[in-house]
């Protein structure tokens, strides 16, 4: 941990002195131009101050800042840095410069570009005060993001972790489904032919003679009818056999001999020999084929 702040100091060391002597070769540039557009000797020494103070002004504020505020920073950095260059261009263009024997505010012998450069050098300074100003008060200002305390952190990258293996995975494994088996009643085998008819009454029983009951509130049952659990008793059986095609057939015709033809429907048929839909439909077929027949030979 040492060695890390050691090469940190060592680090900041370094760069001070590279800007310090770089700020001290852009000196002379810097004061002979303050003079060529009209300073005395006292501003032209303060001069270099302005537009190089300005750019470590701004390179502390990178440090510090941070989103919009620091990208406003970094602008201010290179304008006065693209600023600074082209000063120290003509400088070293202009040799006159160098002996201060150069006529006052004449930078360049084209006019226009004379003017320019004339712009520039006076107009550092007011902006040093502007965007100086507007720096410090960002700086005394901004607010450092807090740093996140070390659960933060693990919930942070164990989220992160999960995000990347579900991201890594080919194809998604959904989630096991647990079926809810439910065990159904075994349905009660009916006979296809079995009638429908009621079961005799049986003789009524005399009820027995029982001790009084104390009444109690009790949950009302439910008037929903009870499914079957297992296999009809033989009591609640219809005791009328089995009638086989043969008698159906005797019967349905016996019921409908007086019946016109239009009355001859599967559903009469079932209610006057109790039988099933299915039974009912082919004795229907069955008759009217009959009658047709019947009406043919006559």
């Amino acid at each position: 941990m040492s060695l890390h702040r050691k090469g940190r100091a060592a680090l900041v060391l370094a760069l001070v002195a590279v800007v310090a002597m770089a700020f001290r070769v852009s000196w002379n540039a810097l004061r002979d131009i303050a003079g060529a557009v009209g300073a005395d000797d006292t501003a032209a020494m303060l001069y270099p101050f302005v537009v190089d103070g300005l750019m470590a002004l701004a390179l502390i504020a990178t440090l510090v800042l941070a989103d919009r505020d620091r990208t406003f920073a970094l602008r201010v950095l290179g304008a006065y840095t693209v600023a600074s260059l082209v000063l120290n261009y003509v400088h070293g263009l202009v040799p006159e410069l160098h002996g201060r024997t150069v006529d006052w505010s004449r930078l360049a012998d084209w006019d226009p570009a004379n003017w320019a450069l004339v712009l520039l050098a006076t107009s550092l300074p007011v902006g040093s005060i502007y965007f100086g100003s507007d720096l410090v008060a960002k700086v005394l200002h901004h607010r450092p993001t807090p740093i996140p305390t070390a659960s933060t952190n693990a919930e942070e990258s164990t989220e992160t972790d999960t995000k990347r293996s579900t991201a890594d995975l080919a194809v998604s494994t959904p989630a096991p489904i647990t079926p809810n088996v439910t065990v159904l009643p075994r349905p009660v085998a009916v006979g296809f032919l079995k009638s429908t008819l009621p079961a005799k009454p049986l003789p009524p029983v005399a009820p027995a003679p029982v001790a009084s009951i104390e009444r109690r509130a009790v949950a009302a049952e439910s008037t929903r009818p009870r499914r079957a659990t297992g296999r009809v008793p033989a009591v609640a059986k219809s005791p009328r056999p089995k009638r086989t095609p043969e008698q159906l057939l005797a019967e349905a015709r016996a019921a409908t001999a007086d019946w016109p033809d239009a009355k001859v429907t599967a559903e009469g048929i079932r209610r006057e020999v109790r039988t099933s839909p299915a039974n009912a439909r082919t004795l229907r077929d069955t008759l009217l084929a009959e009658r047709a027949g019947a009406g043919v030979a006559g």
